[in-house]
């Protein structure tokens, strides 16, 4: 591949290289709970190990392309969940053991997803309900059985940034939607936002809340019965882009 002329007096061998990497914090909440997507790494370092999917970002290759690239490499998972954003950089010197390694980290939010298989470097992956990867960021919720193993590199770290991150945005925006099916019920969107944030809420109240939030949800003329009892309601999500007043985690 041809390559472009460096600026005169200007040497790359001068400094040091680096290896740049992506890894996605890939959320979605299954049978009740907040989950999210790992794969246990077929290769050295950290053989065997949890790790966040993701890898290192080819020569010509963006960031984002490099995101999708490596979820359907290691995931099966052909394209990117609905929401999609850059959550953060990690950059610690040590933080790889092979060399100077800097990550990307993306966060990515959808409904329900199919069950992920394992291809790529990674020898199997699923959700798992993050209270066992990181039982203290939900201390009020009964624990599923822990996974015996610590995160790859920092990953338990970028996991709970991308937590934190979802669960600050469910306070300001209308995110929580995006772990929904089109059209959902008050009472689905309420257990989103008790599985993101590990609370109960009290469903009187939250459903005062959303209802009376402007442009947050929109009635669309229709009932479900699909969450058992009588029919309930349905909505699709409004044309706001900012909760106010907005829905506060409860202390």
């Amino acid at each position: 591949m041809a390559t472009s002329p460096s600026p005169a007096g200007y040497d790359p061998r001068d400094w040091p290289p680096f290896a740049v990497t992506v890894d996605l914090v890939v959320l979605t909440v299954r049978d009740g709970a907040l989950s999210a997507l790992v794969i246990r790494r077929g290769e050295e370092p950290y053989l065997g190990c949890l790790a966040l999917p993701g890898g290192f970002v080819r020569e010509a290759e963006s960031l984002d392309r490099a995101a999708a690239r490596e979820l359907a490499e290691e995931t099966g998972l052909a394209e990117l969940p609905v929401h999609l954003e850059q959550l953060a950089t990690y950059g610690t010197v040590d933080r790889d053991p092979r060399m100077r390694v800097i990550s990307v980290a993306y966060l990515a939010l959808a409904p329900d997803l199919p069950a992920p298989r394992a291809g790529g470097d990674a020898v199997a992956a699923a959700w798992t309900p993050v209270a066992a990867l990181l039982p203290a960021l939900f201390p009020s919720v009964p624990h599923p059985a822990a996974t015996g193993a610590a995160l790859a590199f920092d990953h338990a770290r970028i996991l709970a940034d991308g937590v934190e991150r979802a669960r600050a945005k469910l306070e300001y925006s209308p995110l929580a939607a995006a772990f929904c099916p089109v059209q959902f019920t008050v009472g689905e969107l309420r257990r989103v936002y008790e599985a993101v944030w590990g609370v109960a809420l009290d469903p009187r109240n939250f459903h005062r809340k959303v209802t009376g939030t402007p442009g947050f949800l929109i009635p669309v003329g229709d009932t479900t019965a699909r969450q058992g009892g009588r029919p309930a309601q349905l909505f699709r999500l409004g044309d706001v882009t900012l909760l106010n007043p907005p829905m506060l985690r409860p202390a």
